[in-house]
């Protein structure tokens, strides 16, 4: 028992140092492409995936690929994503942004998961602009719904401002991430748009770096909104 706690721990170091670092940018350009793939696995999963309605009505998508898990006894989740924003021309550049949160229970394991979260309120996307916020506390959340013309409409997804979803081995299923913290990625933010503040980016102030193009366009064809046409080399 001594020995897996012990492992627990250096575990839990580890991977909370790895969200903790400095992305370079080879490792943030990883990231769009692989937030790109995930988007596009949804339109190849019609009857299993996120419903149409919801993501067509999102005010904001965020993908977190491969969230890394580990527990034994007590868990932790941390991974590293990015956020886009409807904005007057289609969808805005992406934010970069961590994650991170735990758990408590008679687990163990260790897993790497997709995550998606459709944001459905404004108020959703004000909570995004700032430092960091906590879903179920700060934002209302909730399991998504799953089948592509499933309705979100129990009492408790009806209420969410954020509906969370995962991707394991290529299945969609919803996923409770109450607890969970969402931050900016200072990171990957100043080195593909220096100076510029976070509202600017996500309301479309900034041009759309050219690296993340196959991300939007992958959102734009899960949402039904054309992606901005104007790109950047950065």
């Amino acid at each position: 028992m001594r020995k897996h706690v012990i492992t627990l721990v250096v575990l839990t170091i580890v991977f909370a140092a790895s969200a903790l670092a400095d992305s370079t940018r080879e490792d943030d350009m990883r990231r769009m492409q692989n937030a790109a793939e995930v988007l596009r696995a949804i339109e190849r999963a019609p009857d299993k995936a996120i419903p149409d309605k919801i993501m067509q009505s999102a005010k904001c998508v965020a993908i977190i690929p491969g969230e890394k898990k580990v527990a034994f006894f007590v868990g932790g989740n941390w991974g590293k994503g990015l956020v886009s924003c409807r904005d007057a021309s289609g969808w805005s550049a992406p934010l970069f942004l961590s994650m991170g949160g735990g758990s408590f229970g008679f687990q163990w394991g260790a897993t790497s998961t997709d995550v998606i979260l459709v944001f459905r309120s404004r108020h959703g996307l004000e909570k995004q602009l700032s430092d960091k916020f906590q879903l179920g506390a700060d934002a209302e959340a909730a399991a998504g719904p799953v089948g592509r013309d499933a309705a979100a409409d129990t009492d408790v997804s009806m209420r969410a401002e954020v509906l969370a979803y995962s991707r394991s081995r290529g299945v969609f299923a919803g996923i409770d991430l109450k607890g969970a913290v969402l931050q900016p990625d200072d990171s990957g933010n100043n080195a593909f748009y220096g100076n510029a503040d976070r509202t600017t980016i996500l309301t479309g102030g900034v041009p759309t770096p050219a690296g993340a193009a196959p991300l939007l366009r992958a959102l734009a064809a899960g949402t039904g909104r054309a992606e901005p046409k104007t790109t950047s080399s950065r």
